[in-house]
């Protein structure tokens, strides 16, 4: 499993991630970024980048499923947006599936994502 590692001597987290994750043994999970397509569809969810970030974790949930884990296995997460204004929106979707020991996570603004998503998230799972 893994564990949550956190100090004083670094800022706290200002969103639903840790500091940092030890994974002390198992096997790792790299989930390629996921952007909020509808499987069935194959197209882009349209609404708010809330309904876009929704449809972003169901898809990651998926690939996780199919990989023998769930959230409660990630360690690590990147976080993609074409505006870092969404960032406090995005959290609310996001850490609704990380309730206790969220993973460590980036979170970077970019140019503009593929087919015109607002958000991409790409993780890691140790299971």
């Amino acid at each position: 499993m893994h564990e949550v590692i956190s100090t004083s001597g670094a800022p706290k987290a200002i969103g639903p991630y840790s500091q940092a994750i030890e994974v002390r043994a198992g096997r790792l999970l790299f989930l390629s970024g996921q952007i909020p397509l509808d499987p069935a569809s194959g197209e882009l969810v349209k609404g708010t980048v809330e309904e876009e970030t929704a449809q972003v974790m169901r898809n990651l949930a998926a690939v996780l499923a199919a990989g023998g884990a769930g959230f409660q296995h990630v360690v690590k997460t990147t976080v993609y947006l074409t505006d870092l204004a969404d960032f406090a929106k995005v959290n609310e979707v996001y850490g609704a599936h990380f309730k206790s020991r969220p993973p460590a996570r980036a979170t970077v603004q970019v140019a503009a994502l593929p087919r015109g998503a607002r958000v991409e998230i790409e993780a890691v799972a140790a299971v």
